[in-house]
């Protein structure tokens, strides 16, 4: 990577526009439920105001398609972040404009001020020349350390770099590509992989690009009923993917080509439907009856994947084991969530639904690193690279 990192830049002094992803669920009061995302950016902020930076900060928040939708207003967020950095933090009444710009001058060297929901602009996600432009008009430094955004080509983490004199990533940003480098590039052995959730079509690229470089893999969710499909087993009513069942069965071949392998559950946990009063039982994956779904991996298999954890140097993982939110189904990815946990292992993490899993089994503090982005940390099992890191890398 050629990009320069915020330590790499004289900031001191000057406006700094910091693109991060305050995008943090919210209750139907419009109180923060998670602050995770706003904490995981204060190193990079709390730095900027020790230099008496004047900072401007950008987000996005929901998908108001753009309109000012007033229910995705950054507005608590700006509460929440004045508490976190004791200080105030004033909110711009839009993101781009000229009582924007007004707004911007008017503050002093270590000061903070939060731009309005970018996505109020439909411009923003077209990665339109002409609103980045506006966007770097109110800066003089660009930092991106919105991970969880970098891999998709928008006018606040792309174009905008075209149109600032100096652009770097922030800590967080860094800290997400250099654990995932350490992972992937060179990882203490066996490196493995565990990819879970629900569709294949939206894994397959990542597991065909890990089968590459992992020693093991193991595959759960119910993306792995269509491997069980694949293998000759009948899935009865659980959710597959009829037109994916050739390529998991490539897949499987492929890791037995490269030596890598391939763990798929033994035993599932089979139900009539999803629902918090379902009764469950448990089958053998050659047993699944032709009117149940399979919901969750069974205790054989959990038994099975902590035998294959149990030498691990380096585990990724992106997805969850089964329909977790809802009991009685959680019960596998809960236990793979120990399993890690109770590794000694670098562990990395990413993807919403494994994060929220991590922190209902109470193991975060016991994961190496939990990424904060999921699509983006996908891009990067895909062996892709982040737009959002190729646009500072082209201003290094």
């Amino acid at each position: 990577m050629n990009m320069k990192t915020l330590k790499d830049i004289d900031i001191e002094g000057k406006r700094v526009l910091v693109r991060v992803d305050f995008n943090v669920p919210l209750d139907k009061d419009g109180n923060i439920t998670d602050d995770t995302r706003i904490r995981g950016v204060l190193p990079t902020l709390s730095y900027l105001l020790e230099k008496k930076s004047v900072l401007i900060i950008a987000s996005h928040l929901g998908r108001p398609k753009g309109n000012a939708v007033p229910e995705f207003s950054l507005s608590p967020v700006a509460g929440r972040l004045s508490k976190l950095l004791g200080k105030e933090v004033k909110m711009a009444s839009d993101c781009v404009g000229p009582d924007v710009k007004k707004s911007v001058s008017e503050i002093e060297p270590g000061d903070v001020i939060l731009l309005e929901n970018l996505r109020f602009h439909s411009e923003e996600q077209e990665n339109d020349d002409l609103f980045a432009k506006e966007l770097a008009s109110l800066c003089d430094v660009f930092i991106n350390d919105a991970f969880a955004v970098s891999h998709r080509v928008n006018a606040s983490v792309g174009a905008i770099t075209k149109y600032v004199s100096e652009a770097g990533a922030g800590f967080l940003l860094k800290r997400e590509l250099d654990y995932f480098k350490n992972a992937m590039t060179d990882p203490k052995r066996p490196l493995i992989a565990i990819v879970g959730g629900a569709k294949v079509s939206t894994k397959l690229a990542a597991v065909n690009n890990m089968i590459q470089h992992v020693n093991k893999l193991i595959i759960g969710g119910a993306m792995a009923n269509t491997f069980i499909k694949s293998a000759g087993f009948e899935v009865g009513k659980s959710m597959i993917e009829s037109g994916r069942v050739e390529e998991a069965a490539s897949i499987m071949k492929k890791a037995a080509e490269e030596g890598v392998k391939l763990y798929t559950p033994v035993d599932v946990a089979v139900a009539n439907k999803i629902g918090p009063d379902e009764k469950i039982r448990y089958v053998p994956v050659q047993e699944i009856p032709e009117n149940k779904m399979a919901l969750d991996i069974g205790p054989a298999s959990t038994v099975l994947f902590d035998e294959v954890l149990y030498d691990a140097g380096t585990i990724v993982w992106n997805g969850p084991m089964g329909v977790f939110e809802t009991e009685p189904f959680s019960h596998g990815t809960i236990n793979m969530v120990k399993s890690v946990a109770n590794s000694d292992a670098l562990s990395i993490i990413g993807g919403g639904d494994t994060n929220a899993a991590v922190h209902m089994a109470g193991e975060s503090d016991r994961i190496s690193f939990i990424s904060t982005g999921g699509g983006a940390f996908l891009t990067l099992l895909e062996g892709k690279t982040l737009p959002g890191v190729a646009a500072l890398d082209a201003t290094g």
